[in-house]
């Protein structure tokens, strides 16, 4: 067990469990930035391949297509832990930190997880028909597996869902004078 176990269980299953959700999505989001890189490369080799050598590959431009999806929806969750989502800094910057834990509370219980709710309620149907069907790429010479791609929409409600609470489990702390000191 390491140390940030250690405190996290000290001060509580509600900070273990948002110690948990942060290290996930903490090393997920690690994971996700290098998919950036990749994306780059492979955008760059294509566009070399096509202008330069007049050639190219349609599963090589779906792949960078696919890789910003994943991206976007598994780096969602880091996101928010990042505190990287658009905020109305006017109305939250300025203020101490209870206000911030009422405003993360109250933003993260009446706005953002029933949005995760119905987002994964919508999208559900959606990727249990592409699995029923295994669904590939509507090109020909495109990738393959296309409801593994499909796959994220529920990751992405998962780990944004995960991070809210998380988010909502801090706001609970700061609110209750039980929080880390680095939280702001």
């Amino acid at each position: 067990m390491t140390q940030q176990d250690r405190a996290g269980r000290a001060r509580g299953p509600l900070a273990a469990f948002a110690d948990a959700v942060d290290r996930l999505n903490g090393a997920i989001g690690r994971w996700v930035s290098w998919l950036v890189l990749a994306m780059a490369l492979v955008t760059f080799a294509v566009a070399i391949l096509r202008y330069v050598f007049s050639f190219g590959f349609v599963w090589l431009q779906e792949s960078y297509v696919w890789m910003h999806g994943i991206v976007f929806m598994a780096g969602a969750g880091y996101a928010l832990l990042a505190d990287a989502h658009v905020r109305v800094d006017i109305l939250y910057r300025p203020f101490g930190r209870r206000y911030k834990a009422w405003v993360d509370l109250v933003g993260s219980v009446l706005l953002l997880l029933p949005m995760v709710a119905v987002a994964a309620w919508s999208s559900w149907p959606y990727l249990l028909t592409s699995w029923e069907r295994l669904e590939t790429s509507r090109e020909a010479a495109g990738l393959p597996a296309l409801y593994l791609l499909k796959s994220f929409l529920i990751v992405f409600c998962v780990l944004v869902g995960l991070q809210g609470l998380a988010l909502a489990a801090r706001s609970i702390l700061a609110l209750t004078n039980r929080h880390r000191e680095d939280v702001s």
